[in-house]
């Protein structure tokens, strides 16, 4: 079974209808193109929910044996010789322990912090159609760090250009950037599961 020609000939593919919503569990219509990017649930051993991982990256832990595919999403990545069912839910074989601490900074960990929202006009896109935006530019002394970093549309980005939010009447900040924590990841597993019965059993307890 090859991973990588499932990929190639899921983004072929024209006929798939739906598929999992980016930040509210709005199961829409998706682009073959994001099919890979669908949230999935990770759970620990144990069941204990832990993270939320892209479908591409949960397919390879389920045909790498590290874990196993508890609920799915309804939909079938096809291959040359296989259908894979898409994964809503996987858990983990071998238990992981997972320091009490904020997640490493990244694009990825900054779109999944803000929900894949841009941070000015508050429309949710695919990763793929977001930016990240320095609230201080790094042109005027802003860092790249948790707490000057957001989700942003291009629409948005372009608008704000190289200047200070104090200096624009019509853009504000949705909410202040804070680090990711583990408590911040609860709350966006639990927001997905709320719309999601295949996650609810698994977060709500």
């Amino acid at each position: 079974m090859s991973l990588g020609k499932a990929m190639i000939h899921a983004r072929k593919q024209k006929s798939i209808a739906k598929a999992a919503g980016y930040a509210a569990g709005d199961y829409t219509a998706i682009q073959p193109n994001h099919m890979l990017q669908m949230p999935v649930l990770v759970l620990n051993a144990s069941y204990e929910p832990i993270n939320i991982c892209g479908a591409r990256r949960a397919l390879v832990l389920v045909l790498k044996g590290v874990a196993r595919t508890e609920e799915e999403h309804g939909l079938t990545l096809h291959a040359q010789r296989n259908n894979i069912a898409m994964p809503s839910v996987i858990r983990l074989l071998e238990y992981r322990r997972i320091p009490y601490q904020t997640r490493a900074l990244s694009r990825k960990n900054i779109l999944l912090r803000d929900r894949n929202t841009c941070q000015y006009c508050g429309e949710v896109l695919p990763p793929g159609d977001l930016t990240l935006d320095h609230v201080i530019p790094r042109s005027r002394g802003g860092n790249s760090t948790w707490e000057n970093l957001v989700a942003c549309c291009h629409s948005c980005n372009r608008q704000k250009g190289n200047r200070l939010l104090n200096e624009l009447d019509d853009m504000v900040l949705m909410r202040e950037p804070r680090p990711f924590s583990l408590h911040t990841s609860r709350q966006i597993m639990r927001m997905l599961g709320r719309s999601d019965d295949r996650w609810r059993k698994y977060l709500f307890y």
